[in-house]
């Protein structure tokens, strides 16, 4: 059996018969939710035919369920003929091996099943990458499992000596494809951080949507970009990540993000092997932390996000939370403040599109700080920079004064236009002007006699 058919053999299919194995145990060793797991087995298209329920003080260092249990599981597996047998714990590979020599069957532990979805979502040829590189780091430790039986491979006339046997080929094949997998995603950090580059030249702010998986934040990103991003009531339906311009009333262009969904227990290998995806997220200029409001477990969702956005470097980015979903609870669409009035939570509906506007505005507001929202004088001469700040922001009113000055009220970022007066010669002082001001040059514009009077 050759290296990667086996790595493919370890995932499981579409139509293949699963056993469920769950065993609740004290929350200090890391309680998984049980809904979510049948979640997960249900996205990853496996048919569950039967649960196996225990509980436990702490796992069985050599089978995880105990001798007991693991006789009790190898029973099911012979009456429903299943052909996989589900962890919704995190296996050692010892404990894998243990187990499979038992029940007879391939056991597939709740990472194993995360890498299987994520394996059956990517689209991109980066998200298949990334996601050959977690299960080729995952399948390093668990090699053994497959060549016990093997002696060494290499000998005789011209190869005399120790030899090599079958398993350090495996490992040093998969070393040196996990090397050529992440020299390909180097290259691809490099022109996701020349794109930032570019997007920080122009001073365009990125928005990252960010939150537990299946809390709707596809959903919400097509209705804001009216956009098709494929949507399901299914865990990581988004993988690859997508980047569209939007307009945001009162800011102007703004690029939004969507990224993959954050799972409770998140392994660290995924979180590594998407690091050149997420380091969008680091990058943004504020995250929208999409949370379902509707949930039970609303508050351990919300944990586990913060606690991958520390592991990623993101946690200090400004956030916006986003309670999604009010139409499936009794709250209204609203907005939080803090004691000093700042916008930090609202809450909304994507799919009904409620409370939409109140997302713009507690948007607006975020965002305002790095934005000039006011009115402004440019020489008659100036018609380039005039043209500019169309470009680069929203001119929302313009007139003309009696020298034939230009007045425009702009609403663009703040960094990007001193920039474009540096480029023009101009100051903030020469081109900033009142709107009492403003109003007078107008009227006395409009007010000017025109020369067939005049004559």
């Amino acid at each position: 059996m050759d290296l990667f058919d086996k790595a493919e053999a370890t995932l499981t299919g579409a139509g293949e018969k699963a056993i469920l194995v769950h065993i609740d145990l004290p929350d200090r060793l890391g309680r998984e939710d049980l809904d979510e797991f049948h979640h997960l087995v249900t996205s990853s298209g496996v048919v569950p035919v039967v649960e196996l329920l225990g509980k436990r003080d702490r796992p069985d260092a050599a089978l995880y369920i105990g001798s007991g249990k693991a006789e009790e599981l190898a029973a099911l597996v012979a009456e429903h003929e299943a052909d996989v047998a589900l962890f919704n714990h995190a296996l050692t590979p010892g404990q894998e091996r243990n187990l499979e020599k038992i029940v007879k069957c391939r056991v597939l532990d709740r990472t194993g099943l995360i890498l299987d979805i994520f394996a059956q979502r990517a689209r991109t040829h980066e998200g298949r990458l990334q996601v050959e590189l977690a299960q080729l780091r995952h399948m390093q430790t668990r090699l053994v499992r497959g060549w016990t039986h093997l002696e060494r491979q290499k000998g005789g006339i011209g190869l005399r000596g120790p030899g090599e046997t079958q398993l350090e080929t495996d490992r040093r094949l998969v070393r040196e494809r996990v090397r050529a997998i992440e020299g390909r995603l180097e290259k691809v950090r490099k022109q996701r951080a020349q794109g930032r580059r570019s997007r920080e030249r122009s001073e365009t702010p990125l928005i990252s949507l960010v939150g537990y998986t299946n809390a709707g934040k596809s959903t919400l990103f097509n209705t804001l970009t009216s956009s098709d991003v494929y949507v399901a009531d299914q865990l990581f339906a988004t993988l690859d990540p997508t980047l569209r311009k939007v307009r945001i009333p009162g800011i102007g262009p703004t690029i939004l993000a969507d990224t993959v969904g954050f799972i409770r227990h998140l392994p660290h290998r995924l979180v590594d092997a998407f690091r050149a995806t997420l380091e969008e997220t680091v990058s943004a200029t504020l995250l929208l932390h999409v949370t379902d409001c509707s949930a039970e477990e609303r508050d351990e969702n919300i944990e586990a996000v913060n606690a991958v956005l520390s592991e990623i470097d993101a946690d200090e980015v400004p956030t916006l939370h986003v309670f999604n979903k009010v139409d499936l609870t009794d709250f209204a669409p609203h907005i939080d403040r803090d004691e000093n009035g700042v916008a930090t939570c609202v809450w909304i509906s994507a799919t009904q599109q409620l409370g939409f506007e109140l997302l713009y505005e507690a948007l607006a507001e975020r965002l305002a700080d790095s934005w000039i929202d006011r009115w402004v004088r440019l020489p008659a001469n100036a018609g380039k920079l005039r043209a500019r700040l169309h470009e680069a922001g929203e001119v929302t009113e313009e007139g003309s004064a009696l020298d034939g000055s230009l007045l425009l009220r702009i609403r663009v970022n703040r960094i990007h236009f001193e920039r474009l007066l540096r480029e023009a010669g101009l100051t903030k002082d020469e081109v900033f002007i009142e709107s009492a001001a403003v109003a007078a040059q107008i009227n006395a514009s409009y007010n000017r006699p025109d020369s067939s009077s005049a004559s």
